[in-house]
């Protein structure tokens, strides 16, 4: 075996992994898939003590909270590779995998997508697939001519602090702009702290991850910041930081 192929690592590994001390609903009606960072480039599998895997758990734990009676599942997506990629991007074909088994588990429910850095462009890319109603993307990764099209009748909302030095917040509103140029619908929420990591002030993000989450499922409004049905004018509103 060629030292390429031996760092892919497993392909036949699940890519889906229930939220740990969340006991899945024996007949889900929605789902909720989490998609942590990593890196641009990176073979080899994620390591056992992950760093951006470890971050969004309290994220995940916020939103089984936020749906705990209303019978969604929420799952990690387990990653083959620890980077994009390149043109692979492995995370992408991950996500996939995820929604299928996902698919397997509950038949045809609403699915919503969200995803960090690196994991929030792997969700963004999957909102193609069938079933998925939106995306929560936070802080994330969105290069110049990244696909919008497919997202047409989605609802997209991006959290970013313009702060954040690893991934551009200006990039982030640039894509929501051509996102409902194609036909999808847009929120973006600047978050006044927390950098890239998304630690300083955590505990807004991860309330406003899972109200946002609750909301795209329809079982819950908005949260103020980004209520009302305004169109996306490429200014991102202001977080509601009480609570």
């Amino acid at each position: 075996m060629s030292p390429t192929r031996k760092a892919q690592g497993p392909r036949t590994a699940p890519a889906l992994r229930p939220v740990r001390d969340h006991r899945p609903p024996r007949r889900a009606r929605a789902g909720v898939l989490i998609l942590h960072g990593g890196r641009a480039e990176a073979l080899e599998p994620p390591p056992v003590l992950d760093a951006p895997a470890l971050r969004m758990r309290p994220f995940a734990r916020a939103i089984a909270r936020a749906t705990a009676h209303d019978d969604v599942l929420v799952a990690h997506v387990r990653y083959g590779h620890r980077g994009w990629n390149g043109h692979q991007a492995h995370p992408v074909a991950d996500a996939h995998r995820a929604l299928a088994e996902l698919r397997e588990l509950t038949g045809p429910v609403p699915v919503v997508l969200v995803g960090h850095s690196m994991g929030a462009r792997a969700a963004l890319r999957a909102a193609s697939a069938p079933h998925v109603a939106g995306v929560v993307a936070l802080a994330p990764w969105c290069p110049p001519g990244e696909p919008v099209a497919h997202l047409r009748g989605r609802t997209v909302c991006a959290l970013h602090d313009e702060a954040d030095r690893v991934t551009s917040a200006a990039s982030t509103w640039a894509y929501l702009t051509r996102a409902q140029v194609a036909g999808a619908r847009v929120k973006g929420l600047r978050m006044p702290h927390g950098g890239h990591a998304m630690i300083r002030q955590a505990h807004h993000w991860h309330r406003l991850t899972a109200a946002i989450t609750a909301a795209l499922l329809g079982i819950a409004p908005f949260p103020a910041p980004l209520a009302g049905d305004a169109d996306w004018d490429g200014s991102p509103a202001g977080p509601d930081t009480t609570g």
